[in-house]
């Protein structure tokens, strides 16, 4: 490969890897540890192995064929597009409201500021929607870039630190994961629901694929693409492991909580951190780690008008045309706004959104994941750009694994309330 274009190549696989570690990571990951030590690193790493399929599709599909999955999708059918977006619309208020949840109660931690949680929330959304509106793809790919590095740096620090001071948790304070619980098994679902995160958000992956290539003129081979793509899943693991060893090292066996409250939740979190390395570090920590949900934020808020967009296209074509086409991406743009903020004013507990999202990604994975599979191997992908067998046979184990948690979770959920 051409070192100077796969230099090119880069960006919408680190652009995804912005979106993922959010909420997976800094709350779900970090509470993990917290709950139960070091013993969910199993579900860390199966639920990155068996997800790995399906996010890798959208970059091969969008390079080898020039298309985004939603036009994979309607190759399947139109039925299966509808599909699509009614499923990104049940859930995509849930998601924003949970990560603008996390990001405006770091805002009003870190700034000690006296706005109620509602009015910090709506504002953070606001500031974010105007900078989609009125931004550039490359704005955001270069911006997420630096914050990755930021994130990876400082928390790579904080859990050398954090093993520097062992692992002594007191006994008495040490729960144990059990599988015939009902609280358990939703923790494990909302940690695995957006670990490394929902396998929607590999549509979004394929639209920047397009994006960029738009905006560079240049079309990535498909060893390029993937590379990119491989650099930010990566990352994406790596980190989630990092969290984890923080909340186990820091809080595991000392009998706290992570709180429901944004703001408190917040503090806990840029504690984990300050207590690894030192009251030094606060404000490097506090702005990696606003920056870091900043991030997530703005890619979620920037790819949910970006796909329905042609969503909306495909299932309706009159609007299919230059003028009516800038006019949707601002109806979903103005419709997930005010959305997410009616919800976040009905529900006002930080750790009941971001649960029920989480667990939401991860029932509707299956459904997800195997869209993404019939796309990748239907006849318009060249034979050679389709997977290897050994890729083929991961996605379907990774199907029965996702099919047989979630029908688990439905009957441990039904059987706990007789």
């Amino acid at each position: 490969m051409n070192l100077k274009n796969t230099l090119k190549a880069l960006g919408p696989g680190l652009l995804w890897a912005g979106a993922a570690i959010g909420v997976s990571h800094l709350v779900q990951s970090t509470r993990a540890g917290a709950t139960f030590g070091f013993e969910f690193v199993w579900v860390i790493l199966l639920a990155n192995l068996f997800k790995y399929p399906f996010f890798e599709f959208a970059p091969r599909y969008a390079a080898s064929t020039g298309e985004s999955l939603i036009d994979g999708y309607k190759r399947l059918g139109k039925w299966v597009v509808i599909l699509y977006g009614v499923l990104t619309i049940a859930t995509m208020f849930t998601l924003i409201a949970a990560v603008t949840s996390v990001t405006a109660g770091l805002v009003s931690n870190i700034f000690a500021s006296s706005w109620n949680s509602l009015t910090m929330f709506t504002v953070v959304l606001l500031f974010t929607g105007a900078v989609i509106a009125f931004g550039k793809y490359s704005v955001i790919d270069k911006v997420v870039k630096v914050i990755i590095v930021l994130l990876a740096v400082s928390t790579i620090i904080a859990v050398i630190s954090a093993f520097s001071g062992g692992f002594n948790p007191d006994p008495a304070n040490s729960a144990h994961f059990d599988i015939a619980s009902a609280a358990d098994i939703a923790l494990l679902l909302a940690v695995a629901g957006w670990m490394p995160t929902a396998i929607d958000i590999s549509v979004w992956h394929s639209v920047w694929t397009l994006a960029k290539k738009e905006e560079t003129g240049y079309a990535p081979k498909l060893k390029e693409a993937l590379l990119d793509f491989n650099i930010g899943y990566i990352g994406t693991v790596v980190l989630a492991f990092g969290f984890l060893a923080l909340g186990a090292l820091v809080m595991y066996g000392t009998g706290e909580e992570f709180s429901g409250n944004g703001g408190e939740f917040a503090g806990q979190l840029i504690s984990l951190f300050t207590k690894s390395i030192g009251n030094w570090a606060y404000w490097l920590i506090a702005i990696a780690a606003l920056a870091t949900m900043a991030s997530t934020t703005l890619t979620c808020l920037d790819a949910y008008p970006r796909v329905l967009k042609p969503t909306t296209e495909a299932i309706f074509k009159k609007f299919k045309s230059d003028k009516k086409s800038k006019s949707l991406f601002w109806f979903w743009l103005i419709v997930v706004i005010v959305g997410s903020i009616g919800l976040k004013y009905f529900v006002e507990n930080m750790r009941m959104l971001v649960d029920i999202a989480t667990i939401l990604a991860f029932l509707m994975a299956p459904v997800f994941g195997y869209m993404n599979y019939k796309v990748i191997t239907g006849d318009n992908v060249p034979k050679e750009a389709q997977p290897k067998m050994w890729l083929k046979i991961l996605s379907w184990a990774g199907l029965l694994v996702l099919t047989a948690f979630s029908l688990y979770f439905i009957y441990i959920k039904f059987y706990s309330e007789q």
